[in-house]
């Protein structure tokens, strides 16, 4: 019996070189999304980006070519309720809580996948370091600063959701491929537009709110969850779940450079643990990057 041969580094290296400019981009449109919290609040910042974005996925892929079969819709429809519900937990937590505490506590979704889907010793060891980091980042360390319980709450609900997203990305893209996104992302959008009008209404139809959602969601949703599928089935999960452990330091940097939120000591030391999962999980997690 033939060894199965090993992946090219093309393909060893694209699906994280995709999910790195994914995470990179999402982080700018969090930073850009606050500009629009005091015109239409969370709710309508998350309808308008996901709205934005799915005009722009649809114009791009137009997935109404696709013809979907009844047995794909269960996860697709997962997908794209996950998407939506994520984003407006953790635009409601951006609210009253710093980016890259955000972003730390919703990581505890992708962890989760990491750990459940781990087989080996050494991917305990990256997800390891990646908790320690964590902790650091996040609470019960001191941070310098006043964390809202409610916004610890919606980003904890947020990481949940982010949790549900890689597995229905995975079950439904495998079927659908890039498709996935544009799908979800008009099903995300239905799920979360009529929450936004409810909260904002006509403020959603100004000029300029308009095009700071096309920006944001450009950034935020179009450009990064297109790259995300391509390396959500490229990857197995815990590839995937362990190398976003660079989120919280890629949040918390987006925060300190844009928003002028300071860090500490501690959070610094978070940043190093998570950034040392991260490269960990890319160096012998490379043979684990294939499709399921």
């Amino acid at each position: 019996m033939k060894p199965l041969p090993r992946p090219s580094r093309r393909a060893t290296l694209l699906p994280l070189l995709a999910l790195l400019v994914a995470m990179v981009s999402i982080q700018y449109g969090a930073t850009a999304a606050k500009s629009l919290f005091p015109l239409v609040g969370p709710a309508g910042t998350t309808a308008l980006r996901l709205g934005a974005a799915a005009v722009m996925l649809a114009a791009a892929m137009r997935p109404w070519r696709v013809r979907l079969k009844r047995r794909d819709l269960p996860a697709l429809i997962g997908y794209g309720a996950a998407l939506g519900v994520m984003n407006l937990m953790f635009y409601e937590a951006l609210r009253t809580i710093p980016l890259g505490i955000a972003v730390s506590i919703e990581f505890t979704g992708p962890l989760f996948v990491a750990v459940v889907s781990s087989r080996r010793k050494i991917d305990f060891a990256w997800v390891a370091l990646a908790v320690c980091g964590l902790l650091l980042l996040s609470p019960p360390v001191r941070s310098g600063h006043a964390l809202d319980p409610g916004g610890v709450a919606y980003a904890l609900g947020a990481g949940a959701c982010w949790a549900l997203y890689i597995v229905f990305g995975q079950a439904s893209g495998g079927v659908l491929g890039r498709q996935t996104t544009a799908i979800g992302t008009a099903i995300a959008a239905c799920v979360v537009i009529p929450v936004g009008v409810v909260h904002a209404g006509s403020a959603l139809l100004r000029p300029s709110v308009l095009l700071g959602a096309c920006v944001v969601g450009f950034f935020s949703s179009a450009l990064p969850y297109s790259l995300e599928m391509v390396a959500l089935t490229r990857m197995k999960a815990r590839v995937y779940g362990t190398l976003t452990s660079l989120e919280p330091a890629l949040g918390a940097l987006a925060g300190l450079v844009i928003l002028h939120e300071s860090l500490t000591l501690a959070q610094w030391a978070g940043i190093a643990c998570v950034g040392g999962a991260a490269i960990g999980a890319s160096t012998t997690g490379e043979r684990a990057i294939s499709p399921e």
